[in-house]
C-alpha cells in the first residue's frame, strides 16, 4: 500500500475517535438551556469528523486517482524534497502555540502567518503583511464578536 493510503488509515482512525468522542461523549454534560439550542459545542467536530472521514475514505478507495499512477513518495530519498520546509514550519507551528497566550492572538497569528508564508517562499512583502492582517483581524472579530469568545489580542503589558 503507497504512503498516501497509510496516512489516510491513520488519518481515517483519527477521525473515528474524533467521530466518537463529539457524537458520544461532547454533550452528556451540557446545561439544560444549552440542550435546546440548534448548535451545540459539539456540532463543528461533528462536521469535522465527518467530512474527515470522507476525505480518508476517498483516498483509500482511491478515488482521487483518476490519471495514471505517478511516482509515490520515495522515502529512501527524503533529501529531494523540502524537508527543511516542513520542519520549519513544524517548528514554527510548536512556537505559535507556545506564544498564543503569553504574547496575544493578534501579533503571534499575523507572525506566524507572515514567517509561515515567508518560508514557504513568498517574497512579496506589499502582498504578504496586508493578507495575513486582515486575515489574522478577521479571525479574531469573528471569534471575539460574533462567537462570544474572548481572546486575548494582546500582551498583558499593552492592555490585553
Amino acid at each position: 500500500m503507497a504512503l498516501d493510503r497509510w496516512i489516510a488509515l491513520v488519518l481515517l482512525g483519527v477521525c473515528l475517535a474524533y467521530g466518537y468522542a463529539a457524537w458520544f461523549t461532547m454533550d452528556g454534560n451540557l446545561a439544560p438551556f444549552m440542550q435546546r439550542n440548534p448548535i451545540w459545542p459539539s456540532t463543528f467536530p461533528k462536521v469535522l469528523s465527518v467530512l474527515g472521514m470522507i476525505a480518508a475514505l476517498i483516498i483509500l478507495l482511491g478515488i482521487e486517482k483518476s490519471e495514471p499512477k505517478t511516482a509515490d513518495i520515495d522515502y529512501r530519498r527524503l533529501t529531494d524534497y523540502h524537508l527543511g520546509q516542513a520542519l520549519l514550519l513544524l517548528g514554527l507551528m510548536v512556537v505559535y502555540a507556545l506564544c498564543l497566550r503569553p504574547v496575544g492572538f493578534l501579533i503571534s497569528t499575523s507572525a506566524f502567518l507572515i514567517l509561515g508564508s515567508f518560508i514557504l517562499g513568498e517574497r512579496k512583502w506589499h502582498t504578504m503583511l496586508p493578507v495575513a492582517l486582515i486575515a489574522t483581524i478577521s479571525v479574531w472579530y469573528l471569534i471575539q464578536e460574533v462567537l462570544g469568545i474572548y481572546m486575548r489580542p494582546l500582551p498583558g503589558i499593552f492592555g490585553g
